[in-house]
């Protein structure tokens, strides 16, 4: 006999149990999205932050499951929200870092770029003055550690106050999704729903 206590349901055990998966993963997702954020906040942004950081968007929007509409500030419904918007705001936040870095056109923020390249001057003209004895004999190798420390320190430089702005980018992009995700699920939860079929005779 079958187990009463799983009549009427309405939902099958298959269906119950890939959604527990796609919760786990959800939240697996939102743990890398933290410490991976926390690790590549350390120095100059790569390119590889942005294949990160759209994976774990992509993750995030496959797998997250925000609850059924509910009226109210204190309802599951908006606490999950909220949950899901920062987490997307900062998956986005992520992947643009090394734009937001390398683009002047997206992030001019010109009085930094312009002391960034005065820093960058200085130290090429610091690896001149250390490596001096060796100017004679290989001025290829001068050069090379020249531009090696000139562009390190710029992008150090500018990384530093890419990463103090990516919050305001990260925030701005949680309140869009916030207020696009609670204007569709309200539509959706206040629309009739459809009538059933009557069974056929």
């Amino acid at each position: 006999m079958s187990d009463p206590s799983h009549r009427g349901t309405g939902k099958p055990q298959s269906a119950i149990v890939a959604a527990d998966a796609s919760g786990g993963v959800g939240v697996i997702g939102i743990g890398l999205a933290g410490v991976l954020t926390f690790a590549l906040a350390q120095g100059s942004w790569q390119w590889f932050a942005t294949f990160i950081g759209v994976t774990l968007l992509a993750m995030i929007l496959a797998f997250q499951r925000r609850p059924a509409w509910t009226p109210g500030i204190g309802s599951p419904y908006m606490r999950g929200l909220v949950a899901y918007a920062l987490v997307v705001g900062l998956c986005v936040a992520i992947a643009v870092a090394p734009m937001l870095q390398r683009w002047r056109w997206l992030f001019p923020m010109p009085g930094t770029r312009s002391g960034c390249d005065v820093l960058g001057r200085y130290e090429a003209i610091q690896a001149r003055a250390a490596l001096a004895d060796l100017a004679g004999s290989d001025g290829t190798a001068l050069a090379y550690a020249q531009n090696a420390q000139s562009g390190k320190a710029v992008a150090d430089c500018l990384a530093a106050t890419t990463t103090l702005w990516l919050p305001v980018y990260g925030l701005g992009v949680a309140v869009v999704v916030a207020v696009t995700a609670w204007s569709r699920d309200r539509s959706r939860a206040r629309k009739p729903p459809r009538p059933e079929p009557s069974p056929t005779t």
